[in-house]
């Protein structure tokens, strides 16, 4: 089985390894491009984190995250600000494909989601000369509208490609499975997306039929309803031909099982369902 086009985002074993130990185990089973979370990185601090990507060769598929842009106040929303400078910083001396943004829900006490979605564009334009300035570009992620409150209040692709052309260059779209799968008009708005190059990076894992838990029960590939051979073809055919990066969330199965059990079952799944 081939490991070629296939990254592990950090999150899928978060609960096994800090990020030099998820690193090594990648490249135990042949895995060398990799997503890592902010928090992974300020483990173990910034330079050491490069330092063990470059001697590695890894390639590093996108940079968890930013965004999280409104708040209560103009306060928040500035710290919000220089928050995601800081990221687009990290991203780039980790030498990341891309910054993702999952842009943040309503503040506290707020039941007004126009208003933290105007907030929203705001605060990618004030980011964006600072990412342009470090060749870092900002990866859109739209989330599933269970997340509209409080994690996303961009919530299909559609959306987040409006955005993007509100913004211009420099800036496109995470395309996670997980959260668009069921979107109307998918395959509409991939080719839309691809026809100005918007497509950054492509998450996969699945939806569970049930779901226990909204956050953290996702599925592994194959384990759930998801179209993941059409949903790839639709990305393929706009023109991103990157990797595919798993990004599974699964506090109940797969980050209570050994590491390597999980980095071999992701490489099968790749391979027979992906």
């Amino acid at each position: 089985m081939h490991t070629d086009g296939l990254s592990i985002n950090l999150a899928t074993v978060r609960e096994q390894w800090n990020l030099r130990e998820a690193v090594e185990a990648c490249l135990r089973h042949s895995i060398t491009a990799v997503a890592p979370w902010r928090d992974q990185v300020a483990s173990i601090g910034l330079a050491e984190a490069a330092r063990i990507i470059r001697s590695n060769g890894l390639r590093v598929t996108g940079y968890c995250r930013g965004g999280m842009f409104p708040a209560a106040d103009a306060g928040g929303r500035q710290a919000a600000i220089d928050d995601n400078k800081r990221a687009i910083d990290e991203a780039a001396a980790l030498g990341a494909d891309c910054l993702v943004l999952v842009v943040g829900g309503l503040p506290p006490g707020s039941r007004d989601i126009e208003a933290a979605r105007r907030t929203v564009a705001e605060g990618l334009a004030a980011i964006l000369p600072h990412a342009r300035a470090c060749a870092m570009p900002l990866a859109l992620e739209p989330l599933h509208p269970m997340y509209a409150a409080d994690r996303a209040c961009v919530n299909t692709l559609a959306q987040a490609l409006d955005l993007c052309d509100q913004l211009g260059d420099d800036v496109g779209v995470t395309i996670d499975v997980y959260h668009v799968w069921w979107e109307p008009g998918l395959a509409r708005e991939i080719a839309r997306a691809g026809r100005n190059d918007r497509i950054l990076a492509h998450h996969i894992c699945d939806w569970l039929v049930p779901t226990r838990d909204l956050l953290l029960d996702r599925g592994m590939m194959g384990d759930g309803v998801i179209d993941l051979p059409g949903i790839r073809r639709m990305i393929e055919t706009a023109g991103f031909e990157g990797p595919q990066e798993v990004e599974i969330f699964s506090a109940q199965n797969w980050w209570k099982r050994p590491g390597d059990e999980v980095l071999r079952t992701c490489i099968e799944r790749f391979n027979s369902v992906c």
